[in-house]
């Protein structure tokens, strides 16, 4: 198809300006397109300006789009932003709760560790319990076992002038050290002044610098267990001597009385003297001789071992004071230790023992860490071990 453009009829004027176009073409009174009609031209102008209305909304569409872009664009930015913190956030999370997990499973496993050491010392204020019903006699009398222990004599008092038998008496005041259980990983400490231990067991907890790791340990007062006190009355015969391992010889009863009575009668000698009575058990082999006159046992005090002859054979037969033993003034106690304090929760480390209480008894003689001058310590890694207290004199 081919276009024919008319032009009108214009007089040149060299010296008037050039002709101008309209924007992107022609006015359409300048020109007609051949063939067509004006209702056509006008169709296509109506079409044009949909077009044109249609390409408008579209560019505005696509600004529209653009804008959402660059918002999605923020927004995405801004939910990537979110989602580092939240996950930063979470991974926080995730090791406070590992921290803390840990954290109460070590304050679990020391529960349980307390809660293991109040068992076993329940069952053992059980047993203590039971055993004070059961020193109760039926006849009244009070039987209670006690540690060995040493007793010092200081003097004797002799009651002549009161006591015709010339007996010796004496009187031994006896406090019973108290033991106390030990376990694993707690340590005892006795300090010089009572403020101190009472300040630390005020403040509870304390943490000690192990040099290998740092320690959170309990510091708590304890009760000690059962105690007893008594007096000791000691009676020493002066006219009564034990004898024993008498030979078994086939002998009457009767006849080896009398073969003893004629062994211990000496009156120029020492020991001995006339004698009163004696009491002699086959059985056991042993033998009691009463004197007439007081103080004739006291001879035998240094004799150890006395010489008796018999159907021409001599043996050496042990011979002692014969003693009367009771105990009066007989006190059962307890009490708290006001200078100790009872260290609990300390963890296990690679040091030997003797490092781990140095570095604690170094902490608590610090006036910084509120301690004081310690007067001795204990502290036990593994096992148990028994600590002994007595009473402050």
């Amino acid at each position: 198809m081919y276009f024919f453009f008319l032009f009108p009829q214009v007089s040149m004027d060299f010296t008037s300006p050039p002709l101008s176009l309209k924007d992107n073409g022609f006015s359409m009174t300048s020109f007609h397109l051949l063939g067509t009609s004006e209702k056509e031209v006008e169709g296509l102008e109506m079409e044009l300006k949909k077009w044109k209305a249609r390409v408008l909304i579209a560019e505005k569409a696509k600004d529209d789009l653009l804008l959402c872009k660059l918002s999605a664009a923020e927004e995405c930015d801004k939910a990537e932003k979110e989602l580092i913190k939240l996950k930063d956030l979470e991974e926080k999370e995730r090791k406070d709760i590992l921290m803390y997990r840990t954290i109460h499973e070590r304050e679990l496993y020391a529960l349980n560790q307390e809660n293991a050491e109040l068992k076993r010392e329940i069952e053992k204020l059980k047993g203590d319990l039971a055993e004070c019903s059961a020193v109760l006699s039926r006849d009244g009398q009070i039987k209670k076992k006690v540690a060995e222990m040493k007793m010092k004599f200081t003097h004797m008092e002799d009651m002549k002038a009161c006591y015709p038998d010339m007996n010796t008496y004496c009187v031994f005041g006896v406090t019973a050290k108290i033991p106390f259980r030990l376990n694993q990983n707690q340590a005892l400490l006795t300090f010089e002044d009572e403020e101190v231990a009472q300040r630390l067991i005020k403040m509870g907890k304390h943490t000690v610098n192990l040099d290998s790791k740092i320690a959170e340990v309990k510091v708590k007062p304890f009760t000690l267990e059962m105690g007893t006190k008594f007096e000791l009355h000691v009676t020493i015969s002066g006219r009564k001597i034990n004898v024993s391992e008498v030979p078994e010889l086939s002998i009457p009863e009767d006849w080896m009385r009398d073969k003893l009575e004629l062994n211990f009668y000496k009156s120029d000698q020492g020991g001995g003297g006339e004698v009163e009575d004696v009491s002699y058990d086959k059985q056991s082999g042993t033998a009691v001789i009463t004197f007439l006159r007081p103080g004739a046992a006291n001879g035998f005090v240094r004799c150890t071992k006395y010489p008796f002859c018999v159907n021409g054979r001599c043996y050496r037969l042990p011979v002692s004071p014969d003693t009367n033993i009771r105990l009066e003034k007989f006190q059962v106690y307890s009490g708290i230790s006001k200078k100790t304090i009872l260290l609990k929760g300390i963890q296990e480390t690679e040091d030997d023992e003797e490092s781990v209480q140095d570095l604690i008894e170094v902490h608590f003689q610090k006036p910084s860490n509120s301690g004081g001058e310690v007067e001795i310590i204990k502290y036990v890694s593994k096992g148990v071990t028994w600590v002994c207290f007595e009473e402050d004199t």
